[in-house]
């Protein structure tokens, strides 16, 4: 894979920033807390630059949001083509109600387990992962925003039990859900291991509403997602919606099953 070309120049900002500001990367490096190793990969594309990082970058050298700006680009840019339409779709939505059979929803997955996933199941290697990462970690802020959309998730009880990056990476992701599911606007909810064969099972999907207009939902495949928009297609959906929901458990013990599900990996 190329190396995209806003995180080259990114890159090449950066160190012009650097220049002129009369800095080493080790001086750099050290006046925001960060090792010359790391400002030395972000200028190498090695790495992708993280928003903290950016942020410290743009205050010493004086950048006036210009780092910040072209790491938004970046973000973008990492998003496959047909991804980019449904992550405006969902940053804008009231409300997302999603089921996934097989991984932890996007939105609520930890680093280490995004990255696992990334390394595990998709071609890239190395440092193709970064950009792509950090794309995914950048969309979770909608959840974290004054007024963020109510996230409902059902998650199929494999999700619990798949050793995703290792024990250590699975517990931190479901205490992170724990956390997360204590949240006014996110419910959570598990398909327990009793169930058999339901609607579900075909695949996962969302569906979101918009401030305004009909629901849009979005299909999940091995080659590319698809964005759904046809009245009689999101109506058999939503059907499938509401009887997978109808299997899953409430919120209480969706939380409790996932507590205890988080010892076991210990």
């Amino acid at each position: 894979m190329d190396r995209l070309p806003m995180l080259e120049l990114f890159a090449g900002e950066l160190r012009r920033l650097r220049t002129k500001a009369g800095l080493s990367q080790e001086a750099l490096g050290q006046q925001i807390s960060y090792s010359a190793s790391l400002v030395a990969s972000v200028e190498q594309c090695r790495r992708a630059p993280r928003e903290e990082f950016t942020v410290r970058c743009d205050d010493v050298l004086h950048g006036e949001g210009l780092l910040m700006r072209v790491r938004e680009a970046i973000l973008k840019e990492s998003l496959m083509p047909w991804f980019r339409e449904w992550v405006t779709i969902e940053q804008e939505a009231t409300s997302l109600c999603g089921f996934e059979p097989l991984v932890v929803p996007g939105l609520l997955q930890t680093e280490g387990y995004a990255r696992a996933l990334y390394e595990g199941a998709s071609q890239l290697v190395g440092d193709q992962v970064e950009a792509p990462l950090a794309a995914r970690l950048a969309r979770q802020q909608v959840l974290a925003r004054p007024n963020p959309p109510l996230l409902v998730a059902v998650l199929d009880h494999t999700v619990l039990e798949r050793p995703v990056g290792g024990p250590k990476v699975m517990r931190e992701q479901l205490l992170h859900l724990v956390e997360v599911g204590r949240r006014i606007k996110v419910h959570l909810h598990i398909v327990p291991k009793g169930v058999g064969a339901y609607p579900g099972l075909n695949g996962a999907f969302v569906i979101a509403t918009p401030p305004e207009g009909d629901d849009i939902a979005y299909l999940d495949n091995q080659m590319r997602g698809t964005i759904v928009e046809r009245t009689v297609d999101v109506n058999s959906l939503r059907q499938n919606w509401e009887a997978v929901r109808a299997e899953a458990l409430p919120q209480g013990a969706t939380l409790k099953m996932i507590s205890e599900a988080a010892e076991a990996w210990t």
